[in-house]
């Protein structure tokens, strides 16, 4: 594994980010937390099907309701998304500011292949089957916030604190070491910056000041400012995870159905950051900076599901499933970069002179990183119920158990670059910061001659420890028409859907950072076509 720079927190979570590398433990969370997928009929039931069956979202939930199908089906599924995110510094409203970002996407496909013995066939107990082939997107990554801001001075522990003691240059402080600035320097001098302090040093962010002994003393010293700092930041992702899936259901005596899936993920993420501090003071050196940093993320992996559902009475039906832990393996290409802008009347007040930073516009760019890595997300277990009402409809509730400090990061043994890296302070943080939880999902359909009406809701738990109040989990709201008619159906469904973040752009020695918090919102429409035959 390749070590890379990290200027501002990977993604939208609680926890600590700067200058430090890696894979963490919110790429993790990023791969491992679901949304609701699959055609329209399973999100308008908020994704409760586990013990519905017969239906194409059964093949990422539990296979063992394909055994239900009675005739074979194509469907197609293509989506629009409209997400919503105001973000802004905590304790400062003022600063807040909403943002959007749209997305059309094909959320779900695919084909089932249904074989049926006829009634007056008694020579075997198992009376049919279902093989399916499909695409489901599980998780949408497009998004985007702004916030901004000023950092002004605050009371802490009868103390005051500057705005410049809360910026990001006071993080700038370095290891000690004659090894340390001997490296600073190189990288400065030649230009092939290797490190967040680095790049900060050939921006003239920050300089060394040697002391008497050889390195032992020395120190990284940053530019100082004036008053309140205005702080700003753009935050964009983009991409998603989908899956394609082979699965068979079959059914015994038409009262048990036991199925087995196997998934194929592909994945793709892609964000840009971009975080500014800009200077109140006219009369200073350094107007603003701007750090830049861009990630752009493929992999791929593999999981396995088990499932069954018993139909305790004709209108009763009980189902449970497993899936294995899902094994993926990721390649990713990571930049980042310093743009500065000095002026020519300023000045800088700090008690050693740094190097006067060259006036106008100036941009420093880190060597890019490539390198892949290993990642296990957590087993995942679900228990469902489902119970007809004759031939009004059903009604159905389903819990599914996530235990997100399970996932394990691992070095990729054919990564050219790889460095044996264990990625063991990596998987503790893991441990450390998440937790298991239980996400829920109700639904009911109410059948009207041949057009179908239906809602849900699915509650997904925070996977974050130290969330007590559960402020950060997932909610969705769905509801959707359909209509049956012949050999030919379309189903539209409805999602909106809540999350509520909180990070940190980069830690400070006195943990004075600035708190980010980010309301994200996510309008998703789906229109299913398919027939059967």
């Amino acid at each position: 594994m390749k070590k890379r720079i990290i200027w501002l927190s990977l993604a939208l979570v609680a926890g600590q980010a700067g200058h430090g590398f890696a894979q963490g433990a919110s790429d993790a969370l990023r791969y491992s937390r679901l949304q609701i997928g699959g055609p329209a009929r399973s999100l308008g039931i908020g994704g409760a099907n586990v013990a519905v069956g017969a239906d194409f979202g059964n093949l990422t939930s539990n296979p063992a309701g394909l055994g239900m199908y009675q005739k074979s089906e194509l469907h197609f599924t293509p989506g629009f998304g409209l997400g919503q995110s105001d973000a802004g510094i905590e304790g400062n409203a003022s600063g807040a500011q909403n943002t959007t970002k749209n997305s059309f996407h094909v959320g779900s496909g695919g084909l089932v292949f249904t074989t049926r013995r006829p009634d007056g066939d008694q020579s075997t107990n198992w009376r049919g089957g279902a093989f399916a082939l499909g695409f489901t997107r599980l998780a949408d990554f497009n998004a985007a916030s702004r916030y901004g801001g000023l950092l002004t001075d605050r009371s802490v522990n009868g103390r005051t604190v500057s705005g410049d003691n809360q910026s990001y240059l006071a993080s700038l402080r370095g290891t000690a070491g004659q090894g340390y600035f001997d490296d600073l320097r190189e990288q400065g001098n030649s230009g092939n910056y290797t490190s967040a302090d680095g790049l900060a040093y050939g921006a003239y962010l920050t300089s060394i000041v040697r002391g008497r002994r050889s390195g032992a003393d020395s120190a990284i010293v940053s530019r100082v400012r004036r008053g309140p700092i205005g702080q700003s930041e753009a935050v964009t992702t983009r991409g998603s995870m989908s899956q394609l899936d082979l699965g068979y259901g079959a059914s015994y005596r038409d009262r048990l159905y036991v199925g087995v899936g196997f998934g194929i993920l592909s994945s793709n993420y892609r964000s840009v950051r971009e975080f500014t501090e800009t200077e109140n003071d006219p009369t200073t050196h350094l107007t603003s900076f701007t750090l830049r940093d861009e990630n752009f993320t493929t992999g791929n992996g593999f999981n396995a599901r088990l499932g069954l559902i018993y139909r305790a009475t004709d209108a009763l039906r009980l189902g449970a499933s497993v899936q294995s832990p899902t094994f993926m393996k990721f390649s990713e290409r990571f930049t980042s970069s310093i743009t500065t802008d000095f002026s020519a009347q300023g000045t800088d007040i700090v008690a050693v002179s740094l190097p006067t930073g060259p006036v106008g516009i100036t941009s420093v760019e880190a060597l890019p990183n490539d390198y892949a890595y290993r990642l296990t997300t957590p087993f995942r277990a679900n228990g469902g119920v489902a119970y007809t009402i004759g031939k009004l409809g059903f009604i159905s509730g389903d819990v599914e158990y996530v235990d997100y400090g399970q996932a394990r990061l691992n070095n990729d043994d054919q990564d050219a670059n790889g460095d044996n890296y264990s990625f063991s302070v990596e998987n503790e943080d893991i441990k450390a910061r998440y937790k298991n939880t239980v996400n829920l999902r109700v639904g009911a359909e109410g059948r009207f001659d041949v057009f179908r009406v239906r809602v849900g809701y699915a509650r997904y738990g925070t996977p974050y420890v130290e969330d007590n109040s559960n402020e950060r989990g997932q909610n969705f709201y769905t509801g959707g028409l359909g209509i049956r008619q012949g050999n030919f159906f379309i189903d539209a469904a409805a999602v909106y859907s809540t999350l509520n973040q909180v990070y940190t752009p980069y830690t400070l020695a006195n943990e004075l950072q600035p708190v980010i918090k980010v309301n994200n919102t996510r309008f998703t429409t789906s229109l299913t076509a398919g027939i059967t035959f």
